[in-house]
């Protein structure tokens, strides 16, 4: 018998006992053309490199619907979800999306609510894309659009959170002493309403109000003039942090630019 011959169907064994080594491995999926390796998934959402995150996701940081994936070569597909380090990711580009709502549309990403904000920005990116906070069906003004987890994180903390700027118009003019009351904060219902800031708007009449504030949504405005008895006629966001409604026409939107991400991202 050869050499060559001799060789044929040899296992390898570990020296202890004869017993054949047995790799341990994760199942692996069956290929399919929607699936990608998890390592170019997460260099893919801006986290790190591929080779970072396969030192990453060798050390447990990765989870894959639910289960710590700790296999290189693993597939995913674009169904998942994926966590780094607990975070949700998304392999799609960053995008950043800035709308100048008219009334009548809801902000929700829900089906059967008749006209939505989505409608409006159907055609602005094929990405997964969410408004950031809400403004009521009939209010007007800034909505921004983004898949960016960590910018949205930004507007939903409660400790800092991102200033956003609105024009309120009331049904008669705001007393002085309400106007002291609004700046200095008071309580309904024992909880403290304040906000960032709030001032008569310079040429118009005292009917109209600038306020800003932290909060995502806009429901804390009602709370404010209706305890103080006024009926809001108009809601407007006219700026959020450093952007506002320049060039951008009522129900039109547009893709901020790379300075005003980063400004943003700075916040």
């Amino acid at each position: 018998m050869s050499r060559q011959q001799g060789g044929r169907g040899k296992k390898k064994f570990s020296g202890r006992g004869g017993a054949p080594i047995k790799k341990q491995s994760q199942p692996k999926r069956s290929s399919h053309s929607d699936e990608i390796r998890l390592n170019k998934y997460i260099a893919n959402s801006g986290i790190c490199s591929r080779r970072e995150a396969d030192e990453n996701i060798a050390i447990g940081l990765v989870t894959v619907n639910g289960k710590v994936i700790t296999e290189m070569g693993y597939k995913v597909k674009s169904s998942d979800e994926v966590r780094f380090d607990g975070q949700r990711i998304t392999p799609e580009a960053k995008v950043y999306v800035l709308l100048n709502k008219p009334k009548g549309f809801a902000t929700t990403t829900a089906e059967g609510k008749g006209r939505t904000v989505m409608d409006l920005v159907a055609n602005a990116t094929t990405a997964n894309i969410k408004p950031i906070g809400r403004l009521g069906r009939n209010s007007l003004g800034l909505l921004l659009f983004t898949n960016d987890e960590k910018v949205v994180q930004k507007f939903t903390n409660s400790k800092h959170g991102v200033a956003r700027l609105f024009q309120v118009e009331l049904d008669r003019n705001l007393k002085f002493e309400d106007l002291k009351k609004i700046q200095e904060g008071f309580k309904v219902d024992g909880k403290l309403i304040t906000v960032e800031e709030v001032s008569y708007i310079e040429g118009e009449s005292k009917n109209n109000i600038g306020i800003k504030i932290k909060n995502t949504g806009n429901s804390i405005l009602r709370t404010i003039f209706e305890t103080l008895k006024y009926d809001l006629v108009k809601i407007d966001c006219v700026a959020i942090a450093h952007l506002t409604k320049k060039d951008i026409p009522r129900g039109h939107w547009k893709h901020l630019t790379k300075q005003e991400v980063n400004t943003l991202k700075m916040l």
